[in-house]
């Protein structure tokens, strides 16, 4: 799965705008973070059509930035997540970005992005998710 990531100045309305643009063009949001800082919004998207979600936002004036997702499936308790990214870190594997897609009582569902993206779905092999989620 692809993440794309917008930078744009922070203003009122500019997720609805980007969420609008992606719910016209048809594609689903599978997982979302939002930051504002320094007068920037930095909105991370997880999604599955990156080709269509990059036409649609570019055609509306949208820098965009991508990388790949790593979807792995973790217990949902203390110390779970600990344990996959030392394994990570262990591999001198550099975690860039994580997002928290999902979490019910016994599971937690979340996207990885990372510098060496073969090397990790290799060592996370036990962990990762089909990514036709």
């Amino acid at each position: 799965m692809k993440s794309i990531t917008v930078i744009a100045d922070d203003r009122i309305g500019l997720l609805s705008d980007i969420t609008y643009i992606l719910g016209k063009s048809k594609i689903n949001i599978e997982g979302l973070d939002v930051t504002a800082i320094g007068g920037k919004s930095i909105i991370h998207l997880i999604i599955k059509d990156y080709q269509k979600a990059e036409n649609a936002l570019k055609r509306n004036g949208y820098k965009i930035m991508d990388s790949e997702v790593l979807i792995i499936k973790i217990d949902d308790k203390p110390g779970e997540l600990s344990k996959v990214t030392k394994m990570v870190a262990d591999d001198k594997i550099d975690i860039q970005n994580v997002h928290v897609i999902a979490r019910d009582n016994k599971n937690a569902v979340i996207g990885l992005v990372v510098d060496k993206t073969r090397k990790a779905k290799n060592i996370l092999k036990d962990y990762l998710v089909d990514e036709e989620l």
